[in-house]
């Protein structure tokens, strides 16, 4: 008798899906064609759809819904408190949220969330001297604030054990993201967030030596995936106690071999960012604490920072951001710019002091997808050398209506929109190290890595002036 087997075909793979297909049907639950419904995302978990007249039977059966509901009871869970706020000098009250499966039926969000699809109509529906103007003020802007962004690729002592794979060989090493991982780690221990673990084992008291080595007893990982950024820093550097903040589950964790270590003490915190007071995480009150992201994408970077920064909005007053007292230093690898949305932008006044509007924000943040377009085999070239590279579009059509902005975009040569989107993620990072700096942290921003290994290869880190 023939194994009964969804009959999709995978072309990748070159065979069918192996999932057993449904009872009245040839095909899984996966690739079962769908109805002509409108299928809309689970408002619980956005990851799977559902026809939108299923919905209200739908979300009383998730899969995710009992997970929903424990996490709404946790102390530290605040619907929204890193958010932001689509204009920081409004003085409206806050809205209060009672019920998570409401504030995320289709209709009620707002219009904060701009699309990519949404950016790029906007731009192309400029004029061109409107558009022509805007690469401009980008130029100017770019040229004022971002001057001291250096190339600073580590590779620290401490973290020898895992280049040499002197760590457990069940763990999964890829160089490219191994040489990412220890970069970070290299340049906190340059900035002085960090101190080398070589010498530990001569220590009579170890607990005592971690405490006075690093001044911090704890780490915290936002966006943390898998937790292997956590797991050097654990292995090279001697840290005790872990905080994992991620919103997705993933199989292959680190969570098992940290679990290992003696006296290390682990805790995963799924859930979003955007919504996690740190300050009520009961177990991580009055300790010492690093924070850490590897390509934090889009607005994850903005919730961090004000997660780990911001004195949250009064019913009274605006957003002001301070610097947490047990907050020892961060460092968070950017990626993904053109996700950033205006509301999450921990800098929006900064920005707005520059020239830069909204609506121009919006369209930085989709000029940014630019830079992963190019070849980062081959060297791209300086980015201070961009005037060089852009006048091949031509100026002279920007003086009237006459040419589309799509035309003069199309004119452009692959690296000529690689190296504006560059200017644009940098615009955008160096603005979050403005807010970061207000906030009373001294502050660094660098290339940690050469964009052969990753395009996305700024860094920014900060401490506390006080601590070191």
């Amino acid at each position: 008798m023939e194994e009964r087997r969804c009959k999709f075909w995978l072309p990748k793979k070159n065979r069918f899906c192996a999932n057993l297909p449904l009872h009245d049907s040839l095909f899984c639950g996966n690739h079962n064609p769908r109805s002509n419904g409108q299928w809309i995302p689970c408002p619980l978990d956005p990851s799977h759809s559902v026809l939108k007249e299923n919905l209200d039977w739908h979300v009383k059966r998730c899969p995710l819904l009992k997970q929903v509901q424990s996490l709404t009871l946790q102390p530290f869970y605040q619907k929204g408190i890193n958010a932001g706020r689509d204009n920081d000098d409004d003085e409206e009250e806050e809205e209060k949220v009672e019920d998570l499966v409401a504030i995320n039926k289709p209709g009620s969000e707002s219009l904060d969330n701009i699309s990519s699809e949404m950016k790029r109509r906007a731009v192309y529906g400029m004029s061109a001297p409107d558009f022509c103007k805007l690469i401009e003020k980008i130029e100017a802007v770019h040229g004022l604030i971002c001057k001291d962004i250096r190339d600073s690729y580590k590779m620290p002592e401490a973290c020898n054990v895992w280049m040499k794979r002197e760590i457990d060989r069940k763990l999964p090493f890829q160089e490219k993201h191994v040489m990412q991982q220890a970069s970070i780690l290299g340049n906190l221990e340059e900035f002085g967030v960090l101190k080398n673990a070589i010498g530990r084992e001569q220590c009579d008291c170890e607990e005592a030596y971690e405490d006075e080595k690093n001044g911090v007893s704890a780490v915290v990982e936002f966006g943390a995936g898998r937790g292997y950024l956590t797991q050097m820093l654990a292995d090279c550097y001697g840290i005790k106690r872990v905080f994992l903040v991620e919103r997705k589950s993933y199989k292959l964790k680190a969570d098992r071999s940290l679990r290992q270590k003696e006296s290390l003490i682990l805790e995963r915190l799924r859930i979003d960012i955007e919504d996690l007071n740190l300050n009520a995480v009961e177990s991580l009150q009055g300790a010492p604490y690093l924070a850490i992201g590897k390509h934090l994408c889009g607005p994850a970077t903005d919730l961090t920072l004000r997660c780990c920064l911001a004195e949250h909005f009064s019913r009274d007053s605006v957003e002001h951001c301070s610097a947490n007292r047990n907050l020892r230093g961060l460092a968070i690898a950017t990626c993904c710019h053109h996700l950033c949305q205006w509301k999450h932008y921990t800098s929006k006044k900064y920005l707005s002091h520059l020239g830069i509007t909204k609506e121009e924000f919006h369209a930085i943040t989709w000029f940014t997808s630019w830079a992963v377009d190019a070849d980062h085999g081959s060297d791209l070239p300086e980015v201070p050398d961009v005037k060089l590279h852009l006048e091949s579009i031509e100026y002279k059509e920007c003086g009237g209506d006459a040419s589309a902005v799509e035309d003069i975009v199309r004119k452009m040569k692959a690296v000529e929109r690689a190296v504006l989107g560059f200017m644009c993620k940098q615009i955008i990072d160096m603005g979050r190290l403005m807010w970061v700096k207000e906030c009373g942290l001294e502050t660094e921003f660098v290339k940690y890595v050469p964009s052969s290994i990753s395009p996305e290869n700024h860094l920014l880190i900060a401490r506390h002036t006080n601590q070191f």
